[in-house]
């Protein structure tokens, strides 16, 4: 007897169908998968007929054949465990559905024939709602994840017995419903604060530019000086995510296997800060079944590298197409997939290897020779796509005797959005959101400086020598500063604040 049912997996953020077609004939008894699987799919055998028996239903002692189709594309995880079975109760007439729908069937099945989570159930749900399925039907515990896809029926389910029952309508699963608002408008219930941080007004002011035109930011200072508390504070000062921008971020999560339990929906801008051992892989994403790093991991947030030299020199120039281009592809022999990876950077590093150079505190005792070789490890075309780069030096004592009020962050935050909206309308006809993202073209129509602000731009090519590169990043950050200030035209004081935010390539990090 021959069955067929509906499931699909992902590769890379694609999801394709796949049929499970099982063969149940006469012959000795044998059960056999085939259509690419990998090791897990394989090991479906031993769960499936585990699940089977336990759940009091008969395994068949014929020969099985279950092919996975289309039969040329790898398969991977134990999602195809509760197609298989339902197929094999099929073939074998031990099934035979009242429900006439078209649903799409996902779960891993465990030995008692409970349904366990899978990843990518988002990816799933999606598909699923593009290709009009009726349903989609899966484990209990990833039904909140996939029910936030609207238009959709979502059938969570605890065991095989349970998909069994509903199916011959024996028993009634009511669709899940998520209230979608309530899940988006969440507050975070630790929140990091600007408030928090005493002192360094210069390099808030950096962060807030960065985040209003999506500009990188490179800090530079001693240990201790708060580079890291101030980086980690810099999502929140970011525009909350929108729900298809939270749909995005979600998904990532979702097939990545790093989704929270109980949050369905991620709402907060991600912040990845991976170690500087990491290898290339784990920064861009790969492996046998590409997968994705962490500058996907950090789509639509925030990836800070602390000690930034200290990462291999060959895995920081793997950023600059993702910079560049705000994606990433990976080929690999199973196929080629594209990740998005829209972020923004935040690099922090010492000023020499023992972090004490120009310290009012503490003396140097590097080299020169270590000096030169600790800097020099920045390559300058990543250093090229590093817009704002600042000094954060050491706090003096009093900051830690006295109360210093700070500003919140939902006080900047409002700023940012505001200068963001500015943006959006600016950039209409474009195919660009920020300000960081102009090319030469656009920076020409929208970074006209007056009299004094040309006057002042050519003094500065002139006695710090930029070069032309530098030169457009900095009227990529005036353009923004003004827009934080609601100005429609870039005048002196917002030219020079953004030349301030380039002398340290030239004082320190030329070697």
């Amino acid at each position: 007897m021959f069955a067929q049912v509906l499931t699909a997996s992902v590769f890379g953020l694609e999801t394709f169908e796949v049929r499970v077609e099982v063969d149940v004939s006469r012959g000795l008894p044998n059960f056999n998968i085939v259509g690419l699987p990998d090791t897990a799919v394989k090991e479906a055998k031993e769960r499936v007929r585990a699940s089977l028996i336990n759940s009091e239903f008969e395994f068949p002692l014929q020969r099985i054949v279950v092919n996975l189709a289309p039969a040329d594309i790898r398969k991977e995880g134990p999602l195809f465990d509760l197609p298989i079975a339902l197929g094999i109760l099929l073939a074998t007439g031990q099934l035979k559905p009242k429900i006439d729908k078209k649903l799409l069937f996902v779960g891993e099945l465990s030995l008692k024939g409970e349904l366990r989570p899978v990843n990518g159930v988002l990816s799933l749900a999606l598909y699923a709602r593009r290709k009009k399925f009726n349903g989609i039907v899966l484990p209990t515990e990833n039904g909140f994840e996939a029910a936030i896809v609207k238009e959709i029926d979502v059938y969570p389910v605890a065991s095989l017995r349970e998909v069994v029952s509903f199916l011959q309508v024996e028993k009634e699963v009511t669709p899940l419903k998520v209230d979608f608002e309530k899940c988006l408008t969440e507050e975070s219930s630790v929140e990091l604060c600007f408030s928090d941080v005493k002192g360094q007004e210069q390099a808030k002011r950096a962060l807030e530019i960065s985040a209003a035109g999506g500009h990188n930011v490179l800090m530079i200072g001693p240990p201790g000086a708060g580079k890291t508390m101030l980086a980690r504070r810099l999502p929140s000062i970011l525009p909350r995510l929108t729900f298809e921008e939270a749909l995005e971020v979600t998904r990532i999560y979702s097939i990545a296997g790093l989704l929270k339990r109980g949050k369905p929906l991620i709402v907060e801008r991600p912040f990845r800060s991976p170690h500087h051992t990491i290898s290339t892989a784990g920064l861009v994403g790969g492996g046998q079944m590409p997968g994705p790093g962490e500058i996907t991991l950090s789509h639509r947030g925030v990836l800070f590298l602390d000690e930034l030299p200290e990462f291999p020199k060959n895995t920081l120039q793997v950023l600059r197409q993702p910079l560049e281009e705000k994606s990433v592809t990976i080929s690999r022999s199973a196929g080629r997939v594209t990740f998005p990876s829209d972020f923004i950077l935040v690099a922090a590093m010492n000023p020499c290897p023992c972090g004490y150079l120009g310290d009012s505190q503490r003396e140097c005792l590097c080299s020169a020779g270590k000096v030169l070789n600790y800097r020099g490890k920045i390559g300058g075309p990543l250093l090229d796509r590093i817009d704002i780069q600042i000094e954060v030096p050491r706090l003096g004592k009093s900051y830690f005797s006295e109360d210093f009020s700070s500003e919140p962050s939902f006080k900047i935050r409002k700023r940012v959005e505001r200068a963001r909206e500015i943006q959006r309308e600016r950039f209409l006809k474009e195919k660009i959101t920020l300000n960081s993202e102009m090319k030469s073209s656009q920076i020409k129509k929208y970074c006209v400086l007056d009299k004094d602000g040309l006057r002042l731009m050519e003094k500065a090519l002139e006695e710090l020598q930029f070069s032309a590169r530098a030169y457009y990043k900095i009227l990529r950050v005036a353009r923004t500063i003004a827009d934080l200030a609601e100005s429609e035209k870039i005048f002196l004081p917002h030219v020079a604040e953004a030349i301030q935010y380039r002398t340290l390539e030239r004082n320190i990090l030329r070697v």
